[in-house]
């Protein structure tokens, strides 16, 4: 052998002869050759010939920026879900006036206070079952998977959403509210999960953005309902059944949405227990902290901000049916722009002091609407666009900053919860809400300026919490 290498000076080394040899030996096919010259020729010509490079998966896709197609499916269908959550939010402030004077008419109840009273159950209700829904799907979600979760999570919403059609009492909208609501406050940890664990750490802060303004488009979608048809105590019945819509959301996710890499790396090491980890050390202070900065924001939103089409309603003697929508739609387009904006200037500056801005910006805006505003016009849904874009900035921030608090196996659970656990706050306020309003005179202003107060209390807080900016996902 070594006596006819030497005769070939231009073939390799005797090492990497003798490895060819090896490989010849166990792949040629050939009955007459005898490891001649050309054949040997041929095996080392092929195997040192270098692999073909197989282009990104993106370039495959026709996707020119560098992400995958795994990457736009998740977000659409994030986007879509949590569009669809805020639409069906936005149906019950529309209708919850009429379908409750309504149903007030047949019981043949002359007590002023029933729709208000009822209201507030209805409210109360909707919140504790955001809150539980948080939590129960967000535990699903890191247990079977975000995009198995996301799905059942649309899909209770939408269902029961659409079966208030068939309410005929005040309990009956207030028992479905509570179930749909389970969805509605799942949906939002899943999809916020699954994008940002499949986006890259310098997209987030836009992620985030679309995520906050998704939702209040769906308010102005269905606000834009309530203007091209007015919700009567006559029509109120087939605006519910727009709710169900969502529903088919659920056969694009399970055919073109794929899971979360992240997850699956997480859970090989064995199922998490995400509730007994988030309440105890490390973990236990950032879930406290991102429980508070979450609960600034929806005391607000739901102690007061929602309460504004009343107000306007209260305003205008209840003669103008078109003013809850006019107000919804001025308010959700503020609010989406808020939501886009808010986490990008978070990108930039840094998750903390953008949120005490947030809070002094949302505390001056706020106190001006209810101070200075004492008569529905031009002037008053300028001031609700105002309020919409600085209160609902936090929903932009909070998807950007409350996932990097949290690793990949808890995700789901301590951002549902952390999220959702103001709403339960909310929800004694709102339960309440009938002797509020007697304690305020009546007053919603008075009660407005008092409980914007509570972001003072977001604007110590925050400089207790970590600065995430420019690092990634905890793993």
């Amino acid at each position: 052998m070594e006596a006819w290498i030497g005769r070939r000076s231009s073939l390799p080394s005797v090492t990497t002869c003798v490895t060819l040899t090896a490989f010849h030996a166990n792949t040629c096919n050939c009955n007459t050759c005898d490891l001649d010259t050309d054949c040997l020729h041929t095996l080392h010509t092929s195997v040192m010939k270098p692999a073909p490079v197989k282009p990104h998966t993106s370039q495959i896709q026709g996707t020119p920026t560098g992400l995958t197609r795994s990457q736009w499916m998740a977000l659409v269908a994030a986007f879509l879900g949590w569009m669809f959550d805020g639409m069906e939010m936005g149906i019950f402030p529309l209708v919850a006036r009429p379908a409750l004077q309504q149903m007030q008419t047949v019981a043949q109840v002359a007590d002023e206070n029933f729709v208000q009273s009822w209201m507030g159950v209805v409210t109360a209700l909707f919140l504790l079952g955001a809150a539980a829904g948080g939590v129960v799907f967000g535990w699903l979600g890191d247990r079977i998977g975000r995009v198995r979760a996301m799905t059942w999570s649309i899909l209770c919403y939408s269902v029961f959403t659409g079966l208030c059609y068939f309410a005929t009492q005040p309990w009956h909208l207030a028992m479905l509210r509570f179930i749909a609501a389970l969805g509605m406050g799942g949906e939002w940890a899943l999809g916020v999960a699954l994008v940002m664990e499949c986006w890259p750490e310098k997209a987030r802060p836009l992620m985030a953005g679309a995520i906050g303004a998704a939702a209040n488009c769906g308010y102005a979608l269905i606000a834009l309902v309530g203007i091209q048809w007015p919700v009567t105590r006559e029509s109120w019945r087939w605006v519910m059944l727009v709710g169900v819509v969502p529903a088919l959301l659920t056969f694009f996710i399970r055919l073109f949405v794929p899971e979360s890499e992240r997850w699956k790396e997480a859970v090989k090491s064995g199922p998490s227990r995400p509730i007994r980890e988030i309440f105890s050390p490390p973990l236990l202070k950032n879930t406290a902290l991102a429980i508070a900065f979450a609960s600034v924001a929806l005391i607000v939103t739901w102690g007061i901000v929602q309460w504004i089409p009343l107000w306007a309603d209260q305003m205008t003697g209840g003669k103008q049916p078109k003013v809850k929508a006019y107000i919804a739609l001025f308010s959700s387009v503020g609010a989406a722009a808020g939501s886009l904006i808010a986490p990008l200037i978070g990108g930039m500056l840094g998750r903390r002091p953008v949120y005490f801005a947030l809070c002094l910006s949302s505390l001056v805006v706020s106190t001006s609407m209810f101070r200075l505003c004492t008569e529905y016009g031009t002037g008053f849904l300028v001031m609700t666009g105002l309020v919409g874009f600085c209160t609902a900035s936090f929903y932009g921030w909070l998807p950007l900053y409350l996932p990097e608090l949290f690793p990949t196996r808890v995700r789901a659970t301590g951002q549902g919860l952390a999220f959702n656990f103001g709403r339960i706050l909310a929800a004694f306020g709102a339960w309440q809400m009938g002797s509020l309003m007697a304690y305020f005179d009546n007053s919603y202003p008075k009660a407005g300026a008092t409980i914007v107060l509570i972001y003072l209390v977001g604007m110590v807080l925050i400089w207790f919490a970590p600065e995430t900016k420019g690092k990634p996902l905890p793993k």
